[in-house]
Protein backbone atom coordinates (compact mmCIF):
# COMPACT_ATOMS: atom_id res chain seq x y z
CA UNK A 1 0.00 0.00 0.00
CA UNK A 2 3.24 2.36 0.55
CA UNK A 3 3.67 2.57 -3.33
CA UNK A 4 -0.03 4.21 -3.51
CA UNK A 5 0.59 6.65 -0.71
CA UNK A 6 2.60 10.09 -1.98
CA UNK A 7 6.35 10.12 -0.14
CA UNK A 8 7.16 13.16 2.34
CA UNK A 9 8.00 16.41 0.86
CA UNK A 10 10.12 18.98 2.62
CA UNK A 11 9.24 20.64 5.77
CA UNK A 12 6.83 23.34 5.71
CA UNK A 13 7.93 26.55 5.90
CA UNK A 14 11.06 25.69 3.71
CA UNK A 15 12.46 28.00 1.21
CA UNK A 16 12.03 27.15 -2.59
CA UNK A 17 14.53 25.48 -4.14
CA UNK A 18 15.81 23.98 -0.49
CA UNK A 19 17.13 20.62 -1.35
CA UNK A 20 15.83 17.34 0.48
CA UNK A 21 16.41 14.07 -0.01
CA UNK A 22 12.82 11.90 -0.48
CA UNK A 23 13.62 8.56 -1.20
CA UNK A 24 15.29 5.33 -0.22
CA UNK A 25 19.03 5.38 -0.17
CA UNK A 26 20.22 2.64 -2.64
CA UNK A 27 23.81 2.81 -2.59
CA UNK A 28 26.92 4.18 -0.51
CA UNK A 29 28.76 6.67 -3.07
CA UNK A 30 27.22 7.87 -6.15
CA UNK A 31 28.85 6.72 -9.35
CA UNK A 32 29.76 9.27 -12.22
CA UNK A 33 30.22 8.23 -15.56
CA UNK A 34 31.26 10.04 -18.76
CA UNK A 35 29.92 9.02 -22.57
CA UNK A 36 32.22 11.80 -24.73
CA UNK A 37 31.80 11.33 -28.45
CA UNK A 38 31.37 12.79 -31.87
CA UNK A 39 30.13 10.72 -35.00
CA UNK A 40 33.79 9.09 -35.19
CA UNK A 41 35.23 8.85 -31.81
CA UNK A 42 34.03 7.48 -28.33
CA UNK A 43 35.55 8.54 -25.16
CA UNK A 44 34.27 6.42 -21.81
CA UNK A 45 35.16 7.07 -18.20
CA UNK A 46 34.32 7.12 -14.71
CA UNK A 47 35.26 10.10 -12.81
CA UNK A 48 35.33 10.84 -8.91
CA UNK A 49 34.70 14.48 -8.19
CA UNK A 50 31.98 16.74 -9.78
CA UNK A 51 34.99 19.59 -10.83
CA UNK A 52 35.79 17.09 -13.35
CA UNK A 53 32.89 17.95 -15.58
CA UNK A 54 33.40 21.43 -15.56
CA UNK A 55 35.59 21.39 -19.16
CA UNK A 56 32.62 19.31 -20.33
CA UNK A 57 30.13 22.03 -19.88
CA UNK A 58 31.34 24.18 -23.21
CA UNK A 59 32.78 21.00 -25.07
CA UNK A 60 32.24 20.60 -28.88
CA UNK A 61 31.74 16.36 -28.40
CA UNK A 62 28.10 15.55 -27.18
CA UNK A 63 28.26 14.39 -23.57
CA UNK A 64 26.00 11.65 -21.47
CA UNK A 65 26.65 12.06 -18.00
CA UNK A 66 25.20 9.16 -15.50
CA UNK A 67 24.99 9.83 -12.36
CA UNK A 68 23.81 6.71 -10.13
CA UNK A 69 22.77 7.99 -7.03
CA UNK A 70 21.10 11.25 -5.95
CA UNK A 71 21.24 11.61 -2.07
CA UNK A 72 24.24 13.59 -2.35
CA UNK A 73 23.06 17.04 -1.95
CA UNK A 74 26.13 18.48 -1.69
CA UNK A 75 27.00 16.79 -5.70
CA UNK A 76 24.12 18.12 -6.60
CA UNK A 77 24.21 21.70 -5.94
CA UNK A 78 27.58 21.64 -7.81
CA UNK A 79 25.65 20.06 -10.94
CA UNK A 80 23.33 23.02 -10.63
CA UNK A 81 26.39 25.21 -10.26
CA UNK A 82 28.05 24.47 -13.27
CA UNK A 83 25.29 23.48 -15.80
CA UNK A 84 22.96 26.37 -14.73
CA UNK A 85 20.49 24.33 -13.71
CA UNK A 86 17.41 25.98 -11.62
CA UNK A 87 17.16 25.52 -7.99
CA UNK A 88 13.67 24.08 -8.66
CA UNK A 89 15.00 21.54 -11.02
CA UNK A 90 17.52 20.70 -8.43
CA UNK A 91 15.04 20.45 -5.37
CA UNK A 92 12.78 17.83 -7.87
CA UNK A 93 15.55 15.81 -9.02
CA UNK A 94 16.16 14.72 -5.07
CA UNK A 95 12.21 14.55 -4.39
CA UNK A 96 11.66 10.52 -5.93
CA UNK A 97 8.26 10.94 -5.50
CA UNK A 98 7.73 13.34 -8.51
CA UNK A 99 4.96 12.48 -10.78
CA UNK A 100 6.47 12.23 -14.90
CA UNK A 101 6.91 15.37 -15.94
CA UNK A 102 8.65 17.97 -18.31
CA UNK A 103 10.00 21.45 -17.89
CA UNK A 104 11.09 23.84 -19.96
CA UNK A 105 14.05 26.57 -19.30
CA UNK A 106 16.27 28.68 -21.42
CA UNK A 107 19.20 26.69 -21.38
CA UNK A 108 17.95 22.85 -20.68
CA UNK A 109 14.57 20.61 -20.62
CA UNK A 110 13.98 18.92 -17.54
CA UNK A 111 12.27 15.44 -18.07
CA UNK A 112 11.13 13.47 -15.18
CA UNK A 113 10.51 9.46 -16.07
CA UNK A 114 9.63 6.28 -14.03
CA UNK A 115 11.90 3.43 -15.00
CA UNK A 116 10.08 0.06 -13.75
CA UNK A 117 11.70 -3.00 -12.90
CA UNK A 118 9.61 -6.43 -12.17
CA UNK A 119 10.39 -8.63 -9.32
CA UNK A 120 9.97 -12.11 -9.96
CA UNK A 121 10.48 -13.67 -6.62
CA UNK A 122 7.91 -11.14 -5.30
CA UNK A 123 5.96 -10.50 -8.57
CA UNK A 124 5.58 -6.92 -8.29
CA UNK A 125 6.40 -3.63 -10.31
CA UNK A 126 8.96 -1.10 -8.51
CA UNK A 127 9.97 1.88 -10.54
CA UNK A 128 13.29 4.02 -10.12
CA UNK A 129 13.23 8.08 -11.21
CA UNK A 130 15.21 9.00 -13.89
CA UNK A 131 15.49 12.65 -14.22
CA UNK A 132 17.24 13.85 -17.90
CA UNK A 133 18.68 17.16 -18.03
CA UNK A 134 19.04 18.11 -21.67
CA UNK A 135 21.46 20.79 -22.70
CA UNK A 136 22.48 22.19 -25.95
CA UNK A 137 25.36 19.78 -26.25
CA UNK A 138 25.11 17.51 -23.21
CA UNK A 139 22.88 15.13 -21.65
CA UNK A 140 22.34 13.99 -17.65
CA UNK A 141 20.63 11.24 -16.53
CA UNK A 142 20.41 11.55 -13.05
CA UNK A 143 19.67 7.68 -11.22
CA UNK A 144 18.34 6.20 -8.00
CA UNK A 145 20.94 3.51 -8.08
CA UNK A 146 23.03 1.65 -10.51
CA UNK A 147 21.26 -0.78 -12.85
CA UNK A 148 18.98 0.28 -15.91
CA UNK A 149 18.14 -0.81 -18.85
CA UNK A 150 20.06 1.84 -21.22
CA UNK A 151 22.78 -0.74 -22.01
CA UNK A 152 21.74 -1.08 -25.23
CA UNK A 153 21.94 2.84 -26.08
CA UNK A 154 25.27 2.31 -24.77
CA UNK A 155 26.18 -0.26 -26.60
CA UNK A 156 25.11 1.28 -29.89
CA UNK A 157 27.28 4.21 -28.87
CA UNK A 158 30.30 2.32 -28.61
CA UNK A 159 29.87 0.46 -31.57
CA UNK A 160 29.33 3.85 -33.57
CA UNK A 161 25.45 1.69 -34.87
CA UNK A 162 23.17 3.97 -35.50
CA UNK A 163 21.96 7.61 -35.50
CA UNK A 164 23.15 8.17 -32.23
CA UNK A 165 26.66 9.29 -32.85
CA UNK A 166 25.90 11.93 -35.73
CA UNK A 167 22.73 13.54 -34.14
CA UNK A 168 22.32 15.55 -31.21
CA UNK A 169 21.70 14.84 -27.37
CA UNK A 170 18.29 15.49 -28.06
CA UNK A 171 18.53 12.13 -30.00
CA UNK A 172 20.16 10.81 -26.90
CA UNK A 173 17.40 11.59 -24.97
CA UNK A 174 15.06 9.92 -27.34
CA UNK A 175 16.77 6.72 -27.48
CA UNK A 176 16.38 6.42 -23.75
CA UNK A 177 12.78 7.50 -23.04
CA UNK A 178 12.63 4.73 -26.02
CA UNK A 179 14.38 2.13 -24.16
CA UNK A 180 11.85 2.87 -20.93
CA UNK A 181 9.12 2.58 -22.88
CA UNK A 182 10.23 -0.73 -24.98
CA UNK A 183 11.02 -2.35 -21.34
CA UNK A 184 7.47 -1.44 -20.26
CA UNK A 185 6.38 -4.27 -23.02
CA UNK A 186 8.61 -6.68 -21.25
CA UNK A 187 7.09 -5.72 -17.90
CA UNK A 188 3.31 -6.10 -19.59
CA UNK A 189 4.56 -9.52 -21.42
CA UNK A 190 4.93 -11.21 -17.93
CA UNK A 191 1.77 -9.52 -16.40
CA UNK A 192 0.02 -11.05 -19.29
CA UNK A 193 1.40 -14.50 -18.54
CA UNK A 194 0.63 -14.50 -14.91
CA UNK A 195 -2.80 -13.08 -15.67
CA UNK A 196 -3.31 -16.10 -18.23
CA UNK A 197 -2.31 -18.17 -15.44
CA UNK A 198 -5.02 -17.60 -13.09
CA UNK A 199 -7.49 -17.27 -15.63
CA UNK A 200 -6.82 -21.26 -16.50
CA UNK A 201 -6.65 -21.69 -12.92
CA UNK A 202 -10.31 -19.99 -12.42
CA UNK A 203 -11.90 -22.18 -15.12
CA UNK A 204 -10.08 -25.16 -13.96
CA UNK A 205 -10.10 -25.26 -10.12
CA UNK A 206 -10.88 -22.12 -8.65
CA UNK A 207 -8.98 -21.95 -5.14
CA UNK A 208 -9.37 -20.22 -2.27
CA UNK A 209 -5.83 -17.53 -2.82
CA UNK A 210 -7.06 -16.62 -6.40
CA UNK A 211 -8.88 -13.67 -4.97
CA UNK A 212 -5.19 -12.54 -3.47
CA UNK A 213 -3.35 -13.36 -6.71
CA UNK A 214 -6.06 -11.01 -8.37
CA UNK A 215 -5.79 -8.34 -6.21
CA UNK A 216 -1.99 -8.07 -6.32
CA UNK A 217 -1.98 -8.31 -9.90
CA UNK A 218 -4.53 -5.66 -10.12
CA UNK A 219 -2.62 -3.45 -7.69
CA UNK A 220 0.29 -3.99 -9.78
CA UNK A 221 -1.84 -2.98 -13.27
CA UNK A 222 -3.11 0.01 -11.32
CA UNK A 223 0.73 1.00 -10.12
CA UNK A 224 2.00 0.62 -13.81
CA UNK A 225 -1.17 2.86 -14.74
CA UNK A 226 -0.18 5.93 -12.12
CA UNK A 227 3.40 5.90 -13.65
CA UNK A 228 2.65 5.66 -17.35
CA UNK A 229 -0.20 7.87 -17.81
CA UNK A 230 1.77 11.11 -17.43
CA UNK A 231 4.56 9.99 -20.20
CA UNK A 232 2.15 10.62 -23.39
CA UNK A 233 1.56 14.24 -21.76
CA UNK A 234 5.31 14.22 -21.34
CA UNK A 235 6.34 13.17 -25.21
CA UNK A 236 3.37 15.12 -26.72
CA UNK A 237 5.19 18.50 -25.67
CA UNK A 238 8.32 17.49 -26.36
CA UNK A 239 6.77 17.02 -30.18
CA UNK A 240 5.18 20.14 -29.79
CA UNK A 241 7.82 21.92 -27.28
CA UNK A 242 9.09 25.30 -29.78
CA UNK A 243 12.58 25.02 -28.59
CA UNK A 244 16.42 24.82 -30.65
CA UNK A 245 17.28 22.02 -28.09
CA UNK A 246 15.22 19.17 -30.31
CA UNK A 247 15.30 18.89 -33.99
CA UNK A 248 13.43 18.92 -36.30
CA UNK A 249 14.78 15.79 -37.15
CA UNK A 250 14.04 13.67 -33.20
CA UNK A 251 10.25 14.88 -33.03
CA UNK A 252 9.82 12.16 -35.77
CA UNK A 253 10.85 9.51 -33.34
CA UNK A 254 9.26 11.11 -30.86
CA UNK A 255 5.96 11.01 -32.42
CA UNK A 256 6.99 6.70 -32.76
CA UNK A 257 7.32 6.96 -28.92
CA UNK A 258 4.46 8.27 -28.42
CA UNK A 259 2.83 5.64 -30.09
CA UNK A 260 4.65 3.14 -27.82
CA UNK A 261 3.10 4.94 -24.64
CA UNK A 262 -0.29 4.84 -26.31
CA UNK A 263 0.07 1.05 -26.76
CA UNK A 264 1.34 0.24 -23.28
CA UNK A 265 -1.49 2.25 -22.06
CA UNK A 266 -4.38 0.67 -24.08
CA UNK A 267 -2.80 -2.52 -22.69
CA UNK A 268 -2.78 -1.73 -18.94
CA UNK A 269 -6.33 -0.62 -19.87
CA UNK A 270 -7.27 -4.20 -21.25
CA UNK A 271 -5.19 -5.88 -18.82
CA UNK A 272 -7.70 -3.92 -15.85
CA UNK A 273 -10.86 -4.59 -17.02
CA UNK A 274 -9.39 -8.00 -17.82
CA UNK A 275 -8.58 -8.50 -14.08
CA UNK A 276 -12.02 -7.05 -13.26
CA UNK A 277 -14.06 -9.56 -15.67
CA UNK A 278 -11.73 -13.02 -13.98
CA UNK A 279 -12.39 -11.86 -10.51
CA UNK A 280 -16.49 -11.77 -11.51
CA UNK A 281 -15.91 -15.35 -13.26
CA UNK A 282 -14.35 -16.45 -9.66
CA UNK A 283 -16.86 -15.56 -8.19
CA UNK A 284 -19.32 -17.07 -10.58
CA UNK A 285 -18.08 -20.47 -10.68
CA UNK A 286 -17.49 -20.54 -6.42
CA UNK A 287 -21.24 -19.39 -6.32
CA UNK A 288 -22.32 -21.92 -9.32
CA UNK A 289 -19.88 -24.87 -7.09
CA UNK A 290 -21.80 -23.39 -3.87
CA UNK A 291 -25.59 -23.95 -5.87
CA UNK A 292 -24.16 -26.99 -6.81
CA UNK A 293 -23.51 -28.72 -3.02
CA UNK A 294 -26.27 -26.84 -1.96
CA UNK A 295 -28.65 -29.14 -4.60
CA UNK A 296 -27.21 -32.42 -3.71
CA UNK A 297 -27.86 -31.61 0.14
CA UNK A 298 -30.97 -30.74 -0.80
CA UNK A 299 -31.96 -33.13 -2.70
CA UNK A 300 -30.28 -35.89 -0.01
CA UNK A 301 -32.15 -34.07 3.04
CA UNK A 302 -35.71 -34.06 0.58
CA UNK A 303 -34.95 -37.85 0.00
CA UNK A 304 -34.47 -38.16 3.94
CA UNK A 305 -37.68 -36.12 5.09
CA UNK A 306 -40.35 -39.03 3.73
CA UNK A 307 -37.78 -41.69 5.28
CA UNK A 308 -37.36 -39.76 8.66
CA UNK A 309 -41.57 -39.57 9.14
CA UNK A 310 -42.21 -43.05 8.11
CA UNK A 311 -39.18 -43.78 11.44
CA UNK A 312 -40.87 -41.77 13.01
CA UNK A 313 -44.04 -43.20 13.12
CA UNK A 314 -43.12 -46.55 13.80
CA UNK A 315 -40.63 -45.63 16.28
CA UNK A 316 -43.21 -44.28 18.53
CA UNK A 317 -43.66 -47.42 20.68
CA UNK A 318 -47.42 -47.29 20.92
CA UNK A 319 -48.75 -51.04 22.09
CA UNK A 320 -51.52 -50.47 19.26
CA UNK A 321 -50.27 -50.38 16.00
CA UNK A 322 -50.49 -51.20 12.30
CA UNK A 323 -48.54 -54.58 11.26
CA UNK A 324 -46.82 -54.65 15.05
CA UNK A 325 -46.53 -58.01 15.65
CA UNK A 326 -46.58 -58.98 11.65
CA UNK A 327 -42.88 -60.43 10.51
CA UNK A 328 -42.90 -58.61 7.39
CA UNK A 329 -43.58 -55.44 9.14
CA UNK A 330 -40.15 -54.37 9.19
CA UNK A 331 -39.25 -55.27 5.64
CA UNK A 332 -42.46 -53.74 4.49
CA UNK A 333 -41.16 -49.94 6.61
CA UNK A 334 -37.94 -50.38 4.17
CA UNK A 335 -39.37 -51.35 1.02
CA UNK A 336 -41.75 -48.12 1.30
CA UNK A 337 -38.93 -45.88 2.22
CA UNK A 338 -36.74 -47.43 -1.00
CA UNK A 339 -39.93 -46.71 -3.15
CA UNK A 340 -40.28 -43.32 -1.64
CA UNK A 341 -36.60 -42.46 -2.26
CA UNK A 342 -36.97 -44.34 -5.95
CA UNK A 343 -39.83 -42.06 -6.77
CA UNK A 344 -38.12 -38.70 -5.40
CA UNK A 345 -35.11 -39.12 -7.74
CA UNK A 346 -37.10 -40.30 -10.76
CA UNK A 347 -39.53 -37.27 -10.13
CA UNK A 348 -36.46 -35.07 -9.95
CA UNK A 349 -34.24 -36.46 -13.24
CA UNK A 350 -37.51 -35.92 -15.00
CA UNK A 351 -37.68 -32.17 -13.92
CA UNK A 352 -34.02 -32.31 -14.41
CA UNK A 353 -32.94 -31.20 -10.93
CA UNK A 354 -30.36 -33.69 -11.50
Amino acid sequence: MSRFVEKSRKKAGSAPGTLVYVGERKIDQPRITIMDYESDQLSERTIKTIDELIPLVDSPTMTWINIDGIHDLPMIEKIGAHFGIHPLTLEDIVNTGHRPKVESFDNYLFIVIKMLHHDETEKRVTSEQVSLLLGPRWLISLQEAPGDTFDPVRERLRKGKGRIRPSGCDYLAYALMDNVVDHYFTILEKIGAQIEEIDDAVTENPQIDIPHDIHNLKQAVIYLRKQVWPLREIVNHLKKEETDLIHDSTRLFLSDVYDHVVQVIDTIESYRDLLGGIRDLYLTMVSNRMNEVMKVLTIIATIFIPMTFVAGIYGMNFKYMPELEWPWGYGLAWAVMAVIAIALLAFFKKRKWL
